[in-house]
């Protein structure tokens, strides 16, 4: 006690702390640089020629930027055709997989059926599972059913997710069951509990997903190369494959495609960002 009210012990107290935010800052500055550079660099070979990207030292600063190279991506690539294909199948694929899995999650977490716990488990353990051993029969069903070199292909499945049934379901349990009960005394019947209480209180969860969701599909390369075979349905991420065979000894070409095809994901990160902060610490908050 003698030693806390020493006058001394106070500003010795606050410098600490300074110290301790001023760490804090400068290592999270340093991550974001290390995590951003990769990101710069690419835009910036965008922005110059042929020779100047194989110049040694690297221009790290283009004085003079040449914007050409974005509009030769969507003529010599045909990448507006793959972005739009991409963004037709990654909304898509998003919206289903945010429906099945809220209503998945639900019915896990608040309706009592047959075997609940046993479907669930079965649930989880698809996602045990690598893509590469389904990859095989899954192709052999899209061919018998006529869907190759087609958006259903692209689509169909990925309409379900275990991942999004699981984190649904785990959210929901998290509130409190006495909001059950009161929707009940209130004659709200499951639709009504669920979209009117449920949903808006997991907002942050929805979000979440929904990024995740997004990123995931317009990621994807191997499915859309093995079911596709035209430009018509391909998708970006082949897209930017085939730039890079036409464009070999044009790599600002190939670092302007690379940006278009990431600029969605930068927008979608920006729009929900906060929604995914929240949503990934909602779990440590409820725990």
């Amino acid at each position: 006690m003698a030693a806390e009210s020493h006058p001394g012990y106070g500003m010795r107290s606050h410098r600490s702390t300074l110290l301790r935010r001023l760490l804090r800052y400068v290592l999270l500055v340093a991550t974001a640089l290390v995590v951003a550079f990769p990101i710069y660099i690419t835009v910036v070979n965008a922005l110059l020629t042929p020779q100047q990207i194989a110049a040694r030292p690297p221009t790290l600063f283009p004085l003079h930027p040449h914007w050409g190279a974005f509009a030769s991506a969507f003529s010599t690539g045909h990448l507006g055709i793959f972005l739009r294909n991409s963004l037709i199948v990654t909304v898509t694929i998003t919206l289903a997989e945010l429906v099945t899995s809220a209503l998945a999650g639900y019915a896990f977490a608040f309706v009592r059926f047959p075997f609940r716990r046993t479907v669930f488990f079965l649930c989880i353990a698809t996602l045990m599972i690598p893509m590469e051993v389904t990859l095989v029969p899954n192709r052999e069903t899209i061919v018998a059913l006529g869907w190759f070199n087609s958006f259903p292909a692209l689509i169909v499945p990925f309409l379900a997710s275990g991942f999004g049934t699981f984190l649904f379901r785990q959210a929901f349990l998290g509130m409190p069951g006495d909001l059950r009960d009161a929707a009940a005394l209130d004659g709200y019947g499951h639709w009504r509990f669920m979209t009117r209480v449920v949903l808006p209180m997991n907002r942050p969860v929805i979000g979440a997903f929904a990024v995740f969701a997004f990123l995931s599909a317009w990621n994807q390369y191997l499915w859309p190369l093995v079911v596709t075979e035209t430009n018509g349905v391909r998708t970006v991420q082949i897209g930017l494959r085939q730039l890079q065979a036409l464009s070999i000894d044009q790599t600002n070409i190939i670092f302007a495609g690379t940006v278009l095809a990431a600029l969605p994901i930068f927008v979608i990160l920006v729009v929900f960002q906060k929604q995914l902060v929240r949503g990934l610490t909602a779990g440590a908050l409820k725990g």
